[in-house]
């Protein structure tokens, strides 16, 4: 069984409504019911100086038969217009809805396209905290720690506090 992994982010108008919302709209692509983390609200990384903090959180999945990682990201990208994202001007600008295709089982692709696994999922707080929820005891594709060991290796700083 193929598990693919989504991490969701917010910082536009009611981000916790937002991925609520968004969960409840990927169940549609999955043949199993989804993993949901808790919400996090998480300190902007790498974003413009004055960013809202994001609210964040991981679904796992079991794709429908015949989903590629590629299929399903265009799913993703669709959906993220559906909830208003715009074309970047600025880099990790604010947005009402960013959907990062973390994995997808043990799929691995380097295109311009897309990365798999994420490749900097590994070193995130914000995408590593909530999948420690869902799948602790998981192994990334290239890494050789599970997420709660990646996880409890990482320096101090970056802050997650769950919301829900």
């Amino acid at each position: 069984m193929i598990l693919a992994i989504i991490a969701l982010g917010a910082n536009l108008d009611d981000p916790a409504k937002t991925l609520r919302d968004a969960m409840a709209r990927l169940q549609q692509f999955s043949d199993k019911p989804i993993l949901k983390s808790s919400l996090w609200q998480t300190t902007p990384v790498d974003c413009p100086p004055g960013s809202p903090k994001f609210v964040n959180a991981v679904v796992g999945m079991v794709p429908r038969k015949g989903e590629t990682p590629e299929s399903l990201l265009e799913k993703l990208q669709t959906l993220e217009k559906e909830f208003g994202r715009a074309p970047k001007k600025i880099l990790n600008e604010p947005r009402p809805l960013d959907l990062d295709l973390i994995a997808f089982g043990h799929n691995t692709r380097k295109t311009p396209c897309l990365t798999l696994p994420h490749p900097r999922a590994h070193l995130r707080r914000f995408v590593l905290q909530p999948l420690s929820e869902i799948a602790p005891d998981l192994v990334l594709p290239g890494q050789t720690k599970s997420v709660s060991q990646l996880l409890a290796a990482l320096p101090a700083g970056d802050l997650a506090e769950r919301l829900a």
